[in-house]
């Protein structure tokens, strides 16, 4: 689960800010080349790719020096995107009434996915509305997932 406490994250937060971006999240995973360091960022005026050369090259530096990356990585800066990745309570709440994938660190009610719309956040859960089997409006459930059981949340694009 994403961290924003974390040492890494201050950094880049910090870091970022500076250079007049916004830090949305970051997330490490290992993929068939190695390791990934992958850092979202977003601006007022959206981002383009020299916004993501701009900021990769400047805390590529920093990451050099701080080395709050273990071994071999390869840092990717990125826009949110279409499916814009969603790493904090209020990123949830920014987003009420937007449809979401979510995938959790565990089992809840069953399962580990969820897609749904959803319709708040409350104390430490994302409340979400799932469509019944065959997708009426009469047969959503509503379910809350407790945020900290959150591994990933993306926004799912709209028309796809």
């Amino acid at each position: 689960m994403f961290n924003d406490s974390s040492p890494l994250y201050k950094m880049l937060d910090s870091s970022i800010s500076g250079l007049g971006y916004e830090l949305l999240g970051f997330e490490q995973v290992q993929d068939a080349g190695g390791a990934v360091l992958r850092v979202y960022i977003d601006h007022e005026e959206g981002i383009v790719v020299d916004d993501c050369g701009i900021v990769s090259r400047h805390i590529s530096g920093v990451l050099d020096v701080e080395d709050l990356v273990r071994g071999q990585y390869t840092l990717e800066v990125s826009s949110p995107g279409l499916d814009r990745p969603l790493f904090k309570m209020e990123h949830y709440k920014k987003f009420i009434g937007s449809e979401v994938k979510i995938k959790l660190s565990r089992m809840l009610d069953g399962r580990r996915k969820f897609k749904g719309e959803i319709r708040g956040v409350n104390d430490q859960n994302v409340i979400i509305s799932l469509a019944g089997p065959t997708g009426h409006e009469e047969e959503t459930q509503e379910i809350n997932i407790p945020f900290n059981m959150i591994e990933t949340g993306r926004l799912v694009p709209e028309g796809f």
